[in-house]
């Protein structure tokens, strides 16, 4: 019985910071989605699955479904190939692969403005910056922030330069736990480099991947700030998200309710995200 107390002591602190910080508002964000109420009165209006069918039936909720969709196709790809690359080049590089780790992850140190204000001004600019410089050569372009076509694209690439270092510092750790006398008998075997990581090296990091790509998965779904800071979901919501209809509907219409179903798709994407993980974790452990 006291070691029954005594675990649960321990556990108390995390318990209520859950209770307090997760259940407790979720609960609140799930009864706000059934009410009308516009974040300023004391009155919810209890209208049922109303707020529901005003997303089902608004075309800018698809678009914005839609455009989480593609922002997470894109994350799970191009990132990830990049960072496992550099990881690679990592293990190769035994000279300068600390200093090439920081500079991997500066991108992922700096503030989201600070790196907006980077891809705006230099980069994006069509005026003084890299297409500024490729127009005055002559080329006729434009910042692909205003263009409908390649928003999403723009956006996504700014954010994917920020992440990737970060991808690419875990996956090198991972890659370092791999057991020596595993390499040393593949290539005792003539095994290639790419044998070498299909055979070898993803085997042992398959955890660390997984997991990394879940959690891509439920960050793309909560993605907000890149797309805001740089966009605010346009041009004509080309870049719109769930999180930036979600932001719109609270405090530009204040719909509190309607932004409260609209975070709960976001956060269902998460779940369910996390509900495969654990499967595919708890299937692993039984082989």
């Amino acid at each position: 019985m006291d070691k029954n107390k005594g675990a649960f002591l321990l556990v108390l602190p995390a318990l209520l910071i859950s209770i307090s910080i997760i259940i407790i508002p979720g609960i609140m964000t799930l009864y706000t989605s059934l009410t009308d109420w516009n974040g300023f009165t004391s009155s919810m209006k209890f209208i049922g699955l109303e707020n529901f069918k005003y997303l089902f039936g608004n075309r800018y909720f698809w678009t914005a479904l839609k455009n989480n969709i593609m922002w997470t196709i894109l994350f799970l790809t191009i990132p990830v190939v990049i960072g496992m690359g550099a990881a690679l080049l990592l293990l190769e590089f035994k000279r300068s692969r600390n200093i090439l780790q920081v500079i991997f992850l500066t991108p992922y140190m700096l503030a989201s403005i600070v790196n907006t204000m980077i891809w705006q001004n230099i980069i994006y600019n069509p005026i003084a910056g890299l297409i500024g410089w490729l127009n005055r050569l002559g080329f006729d372009l434009q910042s692909p922030l205003t263009m409908k076509d390649y928003a999403l694209y723009a956006v996504a690439g700014v954010d994917i330069w920020h992440y990737w270092g970060f991808l690419a510092v875990v996956y090198f750790a991972a890659l370092r736990q791999t057991p020596e006398d595993q390499l040393e008998a593949a290539k005792l075997e003539g095994a290639n480099f790419f044998q070498q990581f299909r055979y070898i090296y993803y085997p042992n990091i398959r955890p660390t991947f997984m997991l990394m790509s879940i959690m891509i998965i439920i960050f793309s779904f909560l993605a907000f700030d890149y797309v805001y800071l740089l966009t605010q979901g346009g041009p004509a919501h080309a870049t719109e998200l769930l999180s930036t209809l979600s932001y719109t509907l609270a405090f530009k219409e204040f719909k509190l309710g309607r932004a409260s179903a609209c975070a709960l798709f976001m956060s269902m994407f998460g779940l369910l995200a996390s509900a495969i993980y654990t499967k595919l974790s708890k299937s692993e452990e039984r082989y």
